[in-house]
């Protein structure tokens, strides 16, 4: 299932920030707006409403975290790669 490999990758990226990762709050802020918009995109993708910026959004993510943070570009790699499969 798509939806359960996402919400485990979600989950992944939660426990990254939770790790103390050395963020700074607007780097924090921004990782957690996006957390809430891959959410509020699983919720619309249930009632068949994709939004496309999404995935702008999470390859921008990944190109500024890339040098810095390559865990947490990985796992936004991966949530790109999820967000794929399910047709986003």
């Amino acid at each position: 299932m798509p939806t359960s490999r996402l919400q485990q990758q979600l989950e992944e990226l939660r426990d990254q920030l939770a790790d103390d990762q050395p963020l700074s709050e607007e780097e924090r802020a921004s990782l957690y707006l996006l957390i809430q918009e891959l959410e509020a995109q699983l919720a619309r993708h249930a009632a068949a409403a994709p939004d496309a910026t999404l995935v702008d959004g999470v390859n921008l993510a990944v190109e500024r975290f890339e040098a810095s943070h390559p865990t947490l570009a990985g796992t936004l790699r991966n949530i790109m790669q999820s967000l794929a499969n399910m047709g986003i």
